[in-house]
């Protein structure tokens, strides 16, 4: 039987299957935090940030979909929670936030540290479990658990300092955790109408989404059926193999000509499991299907024809038997060439003997794909390293890709990695890092030293944020070196100072033994991979307002570069050879 609250709150989290908290030490967390150290099987993670904690337990409920927990101590250590506790809530993960408080007598008094948490936190939690008596903290605890768990998003447990180490009390309302096995399953009637919309359209597309990941043979057997190419979301990249003849890869804006084409040539797109936000990436006027387990999801980014409010799988369960197979179709058939003609393109663009220096990025993102393991994980950050990760590494048998997918937040890779290697200790995690990004949550690369995680990390390494630069030049912006430059060290060597290992990579010809030497290290291994800032990631289709924008942009940089700016200069130069060395 639990003997403090703090316990009983521990007690409670392990019967959730939580092996980790992620948080930074403070007086309001020290019963907890003494707690979890009296206790086998679950361990304490002090990381040097506590925004890194949040994206740790992130990536743990993301890979796993079960319950994750990071933590802060009172005002400012719970504040650091905020960005990555959204990552989490963006992407539908159990993640419980466990913050300290000041002493109940001194709330309200503008106390040291004291801040309103519970507005603070509002928006990205889906139930805030404010413990104010020993007697109610079981039935707050537990309702935060089951609201994180059943809704797929964050709760927030919230314990004052002086709570904490009080005497557990109200074990009688403790149980057996209740988690829901129900099933959406739409009506007979409903998936006829589905067949019938099908059986009058021959240009068929699936836009499938994470939302397919526990049924991707099901949707499989239905592209097989239609022979409807599958297009998907970011989010689904590591839910289907693009070795699969029906697959048709990724649309959107870092997407590629034949999945924005299967979807905005079709004349009827079937939406499976997305609430895919890019509407300038999705037909208005074409017939569509959506089915969803979350209805507020249905028709929300377009409109729908016929909108179906069930699981994917139960959906197409009913649905395979009612279909007729389909011969050949030429749409099909055009999309997936399509598709095999940009992957054989993109293979070419990524060859080593493309050896012009500054190194095209795309070169270690393929060679990394040759090389990782079935099922290794790759924790990608955002930028131009979500780009090259999503169009180079293939998704086949278990591997996986997570990351800031709809939060778009930088500083992900290295916490994400951290849990994902310390929740599946004997799988490969690649962390896939842009400079800029890597120096935002550099400090906890020591924590994953000091735990001596095996822990892969590719840094990007441009001096630059590249995608942001390719955002201003669309805009008709001057990117300027003073903004948009990132002045980084030799990080290899920073690995190195760490306790970690590393190797700088400047030239093509030692990018594979880096590879074969990051694999091989038994602890934290640095790849800081010296490469071109100037390396173009054309979209799948080009609008005129872009061609606009990106003319006016490049005419501004060449006056100034005549006018003698030597910064854009060297800018210019640099995208010029890299553009016809990716050419020739």
């Amino acid at each position: 039987m639990s003997t403090t609250v703090s316990e009983q709150l521990l007690d409670l989290l392990i019967k959730a299957g939580v092996q980790q908290v992620f948080g930074v030490i403070g007086d309001a967390l020290n019963p907890f935090a003494q707690a979890i150290h009296r206790r086998e099987g679950v361990d304490w993670v002090g990381v040097r940030f506590e925004g890194n904690g949040s994206y740790a337990a992130f990536a743990q409920a993301e890979l796993s979909g079960h319950l994750a927990v990071c933590a802060g101590t009172v005002g400012p250590g719970a504040l650091h929670l905020i960005n990555g506790l959204y990552n989490a809530k963006r992407e539908r993960c159990p993640v419980i936030a466990v913050t300290g408080q000041v002493p109940l007598s001194q709330l309200g008094t503008n106390f040291h540290q004291e801040v309103d948490l519970e507005k603070v936190f509002a928006d990205v939690c889906g139930y805030q479990a404010i413990i104010r008596s020993a007697a109610e903290a079981p039935r707050l605890i537990q309702r935060a658990i089951k609201v994180a768990l059943s809704e797929r998003t964050v709760c927030r447990i919230e314990l004052p300092a002086d709570i904490a180490a009080m005497p557990a009390s109200g074990d009688q309302f403790i149980h057996p955790l209740v988690q829901s096995q129900a099933q959406l399953t739409p009506s007979d009637a409903q998936v006829r109408d589905v067949a019938a919309m099908i059986r009058e359209h021959e240009k068929i597309a699936i836009l499938a989404g994470a939302g397919c990941r526990d049924c991707r043979d099901q949707v499989i057997q239905l592209a097989e059926r239609l022979q409807a190419p599958i297009t998907h979301s970011l989010r689904a990249c590591d839910v289907f193999d693009h070795d699969c003849p029906h697959v048709a890869g990724l649309t959107g804006l870092i997407g590629i000509p034949s999945g924005y084409h299967a979807v905005m040539d079709c004349d009827l797109l079937i939406m499976l499991g997305t609430d895919f936000p890019y509407t300038g990436f999705l037909p208005h006027k074409t017939k569509t299907i959506q089915v969803d387990t979350r209805l507020p999801n249905i028709g929300n980014r377009t409109a729908v024809s016929l909108g179906i409010h069930g699981d994917i799988g139960a959906t197409l369960e009913k649905l395979l038997p009612i279909v007729d197979p389909r011969p050949t179709n030429r749409f099909h058939d055009a999309i997936c060439k399509n598709f095999r003609s940009w992957r054989q393109s993109a293979k070419e663009n990524a060859s080593p003997s493309r050896d012009h220096e500054p190194l095209h990025p795309q070169i270690f993102l393929s060679m990394i794909d040759q090389h990782a393991a079935d099922d290794a994980i790759f924790v990608v950050d955002t930028g131009t390293a979500t780009v090259w990760a999503a169009r180079h590494v293939s998704f086949h048998s278990d591997r996986r890709m997570i990351g800031s997918f709809n939060h778009g937040s930088m500083a992900v890779g290295v916490p994400g990695a951290l849990g994902a290697q310390m929740l599946f200790p004997d799988r490969e995690v690649w962390a896939i890092v842009g400079d800029g990004a890597f120096t935002m949550a550099m400090q906890d690369w020591l924590t994953i030293v000091s735990h001596q995680l095996p822990v892969k990390l590719l840094v990007l390494h441009n001096n630059s944020l590249a995608f942001v630069k390719l955002e201003m030049e669309v805009a008709g912006i001057v990117p300027e070196d003073d903004v948009l430059g990132v002045d980084v060290p030799d990080l290899a060597a920073y690995s190195r100072w760490c306790g970690g290992d590393g190797i700088r990579v400047e030239h093509a010809c030692d990018i594979e033994a880096a590879i074969q030497q990051a694999k091989a290290a038994d602890g934290p291994f640095v790849i800081d991979a010296v490469v071109s800032s100037g390396e173009l990631m054309m979209p799948p289709k080009i609008g005129m307002d872009q061609v606009t924008g990106m003319a006016a942009s490049k005419i501004k940089q060449t006056m100034m570069a005549i006018s003698g700016d030597q910064k854009q200069w060297d800018m210019m130069t640099e995208e010029l050879t890299s553009y016809f060395d990716t050419s020739r």
